[in-house]
């Protein structure tokens, strides 16, 4: 098989070429490596690669699919993890100067998850620093560029990922979501990207954030690639607290192109001021390729969306503020030289190690969390929290799914979103009740603007109702091909 028609599967079709020997796991790598040295100047998706490592490993699924002991849909399949990811052996850094060189001593459980599937690691992706933005331009290791044009932002924090994907840099990738850190990046690239029901995924040897909100998710070429990555990383994890014991985690299953019936949502709220009018448009047209396809599609009001992002901000920030302690320079990562002293070793290792996007969320969480504050702003957020929550139970009362648009612009250009973090902020609009509320929600392609950035299409289901978001976004997906 040619490297170019070899690139342009699917991650499933790669899978069944592999398996029915047409081609190897070693000439999938070879030819995702091959590509990564012809476009990785351009797009710098990776911080971390080892070649040798990656075509080693591959050479060993290789001789467990030939002898049958790997049989599943993505064995041999050459995939990127983002770089908050614990990957044993591999340097992880979360893109910050303060974990340069930490090398982790064990491997999250959804990298082992993809290990036991036979998926083979090409590298670590690049990502905001701390998965703290939405453009992956915070990062120490330099901005990733966005593979649709290169003048512009892959979004973020999981850039890196969506961006490898977009390129034909991976198959699929691992990335984490905290408040739409895999649907943005994943409507910006024109890539599909899944953010599973918390706990459904668990966040062992996931470098924590928000520990109330991250969860891991897959971004992947079509929605069949993303269920079946899914079902490969859901698991019950003792390790982690909030990992959930789900029986109906085989989410293929749910690939049936059949909207007939299916009540679809779509909030007032998010079709008002500062949607651009090329992106509502092309939402709308989908829901009304729902509706043409038997969908019952209709309007509601959402309530609270305005709240969503103040609230998102003070329990985020808090919970980063907490997270971010252990990185003091005493036990691994960067040490600052020549402190005097541990309070000035403290103060000198995070103020260099730390980038300014981070320190704005530490000060601000906190500046919530300290004692004359705590009431007037936590607790209150975790109020507002519990309400949006009933806010999206009220609307899954009526329906089985909500539309709406992942952004509410196609990608920015470089520079643009740093200069005014307030409005990087804002871009999360539609994305992070989602994690408030620890729903479980897709990005779907649907179209593109008139400079040809892709837009995406949002669909968010109830808690562990994923099937049907696979089925509707499946659905979709294939309308679109047909259409084509």
């Amino acid at each position: 098989m040619e490297k170019k028609e070899l690139l342009s599967l699917s991650a499933t079709a790669l899978g069944k070429a592999i398996r029915t020997g047409e081609t190897s796991a070693v000439e999938a790598m070879e030819a995702v490596l091959g590509q990564i040295r012809e476009t990785e100047s351009v797009y710098h998706c990776y911080v971390t690669i080892d070649e040798e490592a990656a075509l080693k490993k591959a050479g060993q699924i290789q001789k467990k699919i030939q002898s049958g002991e790997l049989t599943g849909p993505l064995a041999g399949v050459p995939v990127a993890i983002k770089d908050n990811l614990c990957t044993e052996g591999v340097r992880t850094t979360c893109s910050s100067k303060i974990l340069e060189n930490f090398v982790p001593t064990f491997s999250a459980e959804a990298v082992k998850n993809l290990e036991k599937a036979g998926a083979v690691m090409i590298g670590k992706t690049n990502m905001d620093e701390f998965a703290m933005g939405s453009t992956t331009e915070t990062s120490y290791f330099g901005v990733t560029r966005n593979p649709r044009n290169p003048r512009h932002v892959p979004g973020g924090s999981s850039g890196g990922s969506a961006a490898a994907v977009a390129a034909e840099e991976c198959f699929f990738a691992l990335g984490s979501d905290t408040g739409g850190s895999i649907r943005q990046p994943a409507s910006y690239c024109g890539v599909v990207g899944m953010k599973p029901t918390y706990g459904t995924v668990s966040r062992y040897g996931l470098v924590a954030y928000g520990s109330s909100l991250d969860q891991i998710g897959p971004l992947t070429k079509t929605v069949e690639d993303c269920a079946a990555v899914l079902e490969a990383i859901a698991s019950h994890d003792l390790k982690d607290s909030t990992s959930i014991e789900r029986k109906d985690t085989d989410f293929s299953a749910a690939l049936i192109k059949d909207v007939k019936g299916m009540r679809i949502g779509i909030p007032r709220d998010y079709f008002g001021e500062g949607l651009d009018s090329e992106v509502k448009d092309a939402v709308l047209r989908a829901a009304e390729l729902f509706r043409e396809n038997g969908a019952l599609v209709e309007e509601f009001d959402l309530s609270l969306v305005e709240y969503a992002i103040p609230t998102y901000y003070t329990i985020a920030a808090a919970e980063a503020s907490s997270n971010l302690e252990r990185f003091d320079g005493i036990k691994y990562g960067y040490r600052a030289p020549e402190a005097e002293g541990l309070h000035q070793m403290y103060k000198k290792t995070r103020s260099q190690g730390f980038g300014a996007e981070v320190k704005r969320r530490i000060m601000l969480g906190s500046f919530v969390l300290s004692s004359g504050y705590y009431d007037a702003y936590y607790l209150k957020a975790l109020r507002v929290k519990a309400m949006i929550r009933k806010a999206f139970d009220d609307a899954f009362a009526k329906y089985d799914c909500i539309l709406g648009p992942v952004a509410p612009t196609t990608a920015p250009g470089l520079g643009e979103s740093l200069s005014d973090p307030m409005k990087m902020y804002l871009g999360d609009i539609y994305t992070i009740s989602v994690n408030l509320a620890g729903l479980p929600a897709v990005s779907v392609p649907c179209g593109t603007d008139q400079n040809g950035l892709p837009i995406g299409l949002q669909l968010i289901g109830d808690c562990f109702q994923e099937k049907k978001l696979i089925q509707a976004a499946y659905t979709f997906e294939q309308i679109g091909k047909e259409s084509r």
